[in-house]
């Protein structure tokens, strides 16, 4: 059973709001609010991301103010299953959410603009993207800055991307820079603004995907420690650990994990 089967909608976990979803659904509001030139924040979340909201009562009023955000974990679909019943049988994990996006905005002539990561990162990445779908439309490309805003910079990259006719934005900070950025820019552009995380390293091929049988079994965390351990430890060795007992204590009703209301103040600064 899909989501499709179980009805869309945002569930509770650990106090965030993620949707039960699938691919198909997830993409389709996408593109549907690239068509209609629309405001659409999307992220893909998995343990770290959840747990980012968490840690940070601010970062989980923003988390609860996007529009779409996906299970992209395994223990966070399982999450759904055990909490809400989704009946979920697949994740939404970023990377493939993004290559089914841009395969449909190539199939439907719209561009897409490429934010983050780094020069090289970035010159890979788009001659991968054009190789696999070879109509798309990449109507420009941005590295981060690795820095904070300044004032009235936001405008100006808003400025760019619309003068570029773009009608749907990637973003690869990484995670929870990218969904800050999100948050900031989205009442800035009439377009979805997607916060892929590791996708741009993946699909640049500076990434490997774990094998299939890692991701189905949620061991993709094992994978990525052991690619960048001094990066990556305190990330998995500690927040699943967290997570798991938080959602023990949400399903036992021992924590009412109550989600914040969704954020609706401007963010002053952030990663740009």
């Amino acid at each position: 059973m899909t989501a499709t089967g179980v009805g869309q909608g945002k569930r509770n976990v650990l106090g965030v709001l993620v949707d039960a979803t699938d691919y198909a659904t997830a993409t389709a509001r996408i593109i549907e609010a690239a068509r209609e030139q629309r405001p659409f924040a999307v992220t893909a979340l998995a343990v770290h991301g959840v747990m980012t909201g968490v840690e940070d009562p601010a970062h989980n009023a923003r988390l609860n103010s996007f529009d779409l955000v996906t299970p992209d974990g395994q223990p966070v679909r399982w999450a759904l299953n055990l909490l809400h019943g989704a009946g979920l049988t697949d994740r939404v994990y970023g990377p493939t959410l993004t290559l089914k996006v841009v395969e449909q905005a190539a199939a439907e002539g719209l561009p897409v603009y490429l934010y983050g990561s780094t020069e090289p990162t970035l010159e890979r990445l788009v001659p991968a993207l054009q190789g696999m779908f070879p109509a798309l439309k990449i109507a420009g490309v941005e590295a981060s800055k690795f820095r904070k805003s300044q004032p009235g910079e936001p405008e100006a990259i808003a400025e760019r991307i619309k003068a570029s006719g773009a009608r749907v934005v990637l973003v690869g900070l990484g995670c929870p820079r990218q969904e800050v950025f999100t948050y900031a820019m989205r009442p800035l552009l009439d377009m979805p603004l997607l916060a892929v995380g590791a996708a741009f390293d993946y699909h640049a091929g500076l990434l490997k995907n774990p094998p299939a049988w890692m991701q189905k079994y949620a061991l993709e965390w094992l994978w990525r420690l052991g690619l960048e351990p001094k990066r990556l430890w305190k990330r998995y060795i500690l927040l699943n650990p967290a997570y798991l007992s938080r959602l023990g204590a949400q399903k036992l009703g021992l924590w009412k994990a109550a989600p914040p209301a969704p954020a609706t103040v401007p963010v002053a600064e952030f990663a740009v």
